[in-house]
């Protein structure tokens, strides 16, 4: 009988395999191989089974080789089954055990909070319903349990999963029980077109969706159902009765309670098992392994999906504790997405440390600061910024009397925290200052002085003002703020009121944290030092020659957190990444200079940014827009000569239009604004004009343009604001209107 014949045959799906067996390969359709079994011979060696792509073979699975001459009828494919080796070490052989309780994988660190804070409440989530709060060890076992319930779903190794879904206890346990089994999530939020989401679940090869709720389903459902091979589906949150059942068919659909009944069955009966190792082939996870695909990109152009690896994240949660010497007990307020890699590295970070965490919504942040006090709040500009309005507004609406003692009063801290930063050296500067000593001394004296005459009045803003606003706010220990600049009015502020903000500074691309600002040194104006194991430098924009301290131009980064590269993309990762391992982050910035003495004697090493080279925008609120898209809509129309959109470090975008005169005159005419021998329109006659037009090309692109100014004067290369190849030179043009964009945006604010 040939080993064809004798083979028992079951389905899963349909690749292709080469079997090897008894010194014979014979190539057998995945849709007739599953499983065989071979309960007589006991196995020689394991040899592994590979699945033929396009992208060459792929290790799914083993084959047994069996003892003797003669072939038996039925031999057995084991599944490969990996595993996190401190979470899941029960299962790793000995050999593959490290003999520390070192981390190689990011959910090992659920194991050692477990056993550390067993008890502890690690997250409180109170707006989904059902409201949780979850112990470290019940965290724990819902990690372990979605774990295991994706594996009886037909999970493997290295196979991709979307997660879109929001913030969220059940988003954190979906994403670290991806992780365990060895899989990789492809994260983002629902707030995504359905286009976008359709874009990065097939350009990653997804093989699954993990979603949010049966609304988000609802609404992905038409998209996706013809253009994406889904194998099942889970919801989070909700129950599946209220899933449109005739618009997704023939696909299984999981709800988040029978995916951890299935995970924990499935879990039982292996550990009750004396054979438990008999199906299976177990590996660990290794620190090199990719662990999730973060898209930074969205739909313009080619999506960059940025792969990190468990090293890489291992690194933030092993450094983090330098910027948040968070301490057992403390609680943080989470309200930011966590398909953004800032939010996402701290939180794995903070749990390590027997920490406990709420979740909130913009909406309710002022309620739940005061509701829990929290030690610590992880957030964007946009946060601090809001805060920062809410504290002005309660002040100016006050009666008259209060509101020009508070404001003199938070005047004086000002001046106060200036004096204090001059005889601390904490001063900010670009140059190498030498000078003699009695010169730094009488500077220090002199701010001593101001500082000690000044103290007194700030204690009382402290006792009378400050203190009611500590309570509001809470936040006792810092604000940490990252994911886009801190304006300087508001770090001032917030210093002043004696309210401790950290900046810090990152890229997805790296994890993303590379630099903060430390307690024990928080250096405003800057982003503080490197994280340990990190390096930065500045190199010159044009012959990318290393700079020395003081010297603006482009800031570069390597360490272990930098990415391993972008997703299917070798060109744009041999763009940002060379063969030295530095990532080009696209920003200019510069390294303070070491002085020993003088009033800046604290501040060498402290990294400073000033814009972007690149043409990417972060807006305070954290999202990363490439403004072409907005342009090349805005371009279309014939009222539109140039155009360049803005909105680096602000609330919304805003643009610089230069107008196209004659075409303006001839819509102002046709549309009836002016009269029909008219030669000159009016500036907010042209400004309404450029608005509607802004509005009509742009309807399909996922951001708006807000403020616009009107620039008289084209842009050229004469000029300097043009290359010679006819390209607009962004940074430039930012420099020299500088004063008119923030007096701009200055006039958006006070309306």
């Amino acid at each position: 009988m040939s080993i064809a014949s004798a083979l028992h045959l079951t389905s899963i799906r349909g690749e292709v395999f080469r079997l090897p067996f008894a010194h014979q390969t014979k190539t057998f359709d995945r849709r007739c191989v599953d499983q065989f079994v071979c309960p007589a011979w006991r196995w020689e060696r394991r040899s592994k089974l590979l699945c033929k792509s396009e992208n060459g073979p792929v290790e799914t699975g083993y084959v047994a080789q069996l003892e003797g001459s003669k072939p038996s009828n039925e031999i057995e494919v084991l599944r490969v089954r990996r595993c996190s080796p401190l979470l899941e070490s029960e299962f790793l052989p000995s050999g593959k055990l490290s003999d520390s309780n070192e981390w190689k994988a990011v959910p090992d660190i659920w194991k050692s909070s477990a056993e550390r804070y067993g008890d502890r409440v690690a997250l409180v989530d109170p707006y989904h319903d059902p409201p949780s709060e979850l112990t470290y060890k019940q965290l724990e076992e819902e990690i372990l349990y979605f774990s295991e319930g994706l594996r009886v779903a037909g999970v493997n190794p290295d196979e991709k999963l979307a997660l879109f879904a929001d913030n969220s206890c059940r988003w954190l346990i979906a994403d670290q029980g991806i992780m365990a089994t060895g899989a990789i999530n492809v994260v983002r939020g629902t707030r995504s077109s359905n286009e976008e989401l359709l874009q990065i679940y097939n350009h990653s090869e997804s093989i699954a969706l993990v979603v949010d709720n049966p609304d988000l389903l609802s609404r992905l459902a038409e998209t996706f159902i013809s253009r994406a091979a889904i194998r099942f589906i889970i919801i989070l949150w909700g129950e599946k009765s209220s899933i449109d059942g005739e618009v997704i068919q023939c696909i299984p659909i999981f709800d988040y309670k029978e995916i951890l009944r299935l995970g924990q069955d499935s879990r039982e009966a292996l550990i009750a098992s004396c054979n438990k190792g008999q199906s299976y082939i177990y590996e660990a996870i290794e620190t090199e392994n990719v662990a999730t695909i973060m898209y930074t990109s969205g739909t313009t152009g080619t999506p960059k999906g940025v792969m990190l690896t468990h090293q890489n994240l291992l690194h933030q949660i092993q450094n983090l504790w330098d910027i948040v010497p968070a301490e057992v007990g403390d609680r943080f307020l989470s309200m930011l997405p966590p398909w953004h890699a800032y939010e996402r590295a701290c939180e794995y970070f903070i749990f390590t440390y027997g920490i406990e965490q709420a979740y909130t919504m913009v909406k309710n942040l002022k309620e739940d600061l005061q509701r829990y006090q929290p030690h610590y709040l992880i957030s964007v500009p946009l946060v601090y910024e809001t805060l920062y309005s809410g504290i002005q507004k309660q002040i100016y609406t006050s009666a008259s009397a209060r509101k020009f003692f508070a404001l003199s009063l938070i005047k004086i801290s000002l001046l106060y925290m200036e004096a204090k930063r001059v005889f601390e050296g904490r001063v900010l500067t670009r140059v190498q200052e030498q000078h003699s000593p009695f010169v730094d001394m009488f500077d220090w004296l002199r701010a001593r002085i101001i500082a000690a005459i000044l103290y007194p009045l700030h204690m009382l803003g402290v006792k009378l003002v400050y203190g009611k606003i500590h309570s509001a706010i809470g936040i006792s220990k810092a604000g940490i703020s990252g994911g886009g600049s801190l304006p300087s009015h508001i770090d001032l502020f917030f210093e002043a009121i004696g309210i401790t903000v950290q900046n810090g500074y990152g890229l997805t691309e790296s994890s993303p944290v590379v630099a903060a600002r430390r307690p024990e040194c928080n250096v405003l104006g800057t982003i503080g030092l490197p994280l340990r194991h990190t390096e930065i430098k500045i190199t010159d924009l044009e012959t990318g020659e290393d700079l020395p301290a003081g010297s603006k131009g482009l800031v570069k980064v390597r360490g272990p957190q930098v990415m391993k590269g972008y997703y299917k993309n070798p060109s744009a990762t041999n763009e940002v990444l060379d063969k030295e391992g530095w990532l080009n982050t696209g920003d200019i910035g510069w390294i303070a200079p070491n002085n020993s003495t003088g009033r800046s004697r604290h501040c060498g090493g402290m990294i400073v940014l000033e814009g972007r080279a690149k043409d990417t925008i972060v807006l305070t609120t954290g999202e990363n827009i490439e403004p072409s898209e907005l342009e090349e809509a805005a371009m279309r129309s014939t009222l539109i000569h140039q155009i360049v959109v803005i909105g680096q470090d602000q609330r919304r975008l805003g643009a610089l239009i230069v107008p196209n005169k004659d075409e303006l005159l001839l819509a102002a005419r046709k549309s009836s604004i002016i009269d029909a021998n008219a030669f000159q329109i009016s500036k907010e006659k042209m400004m309404n004009l450029l608005h509607a037009e802004l509005r009509m090309w742009t309807s399909e692109c996922s951001f708006q343009i807000g403020p616009i100014l009107i620039v008289d004067e084209p842009f050229t290369i004469d000029s300097g604001l043009m290359t010679p190849t006819m390209k607009i030179r962004r940074d430039k043009v930012m420099a020299k209107f500088s004063n008119e964009i923030a007096n701009l945006y200055k006039l958006v604010d006070i309306s």
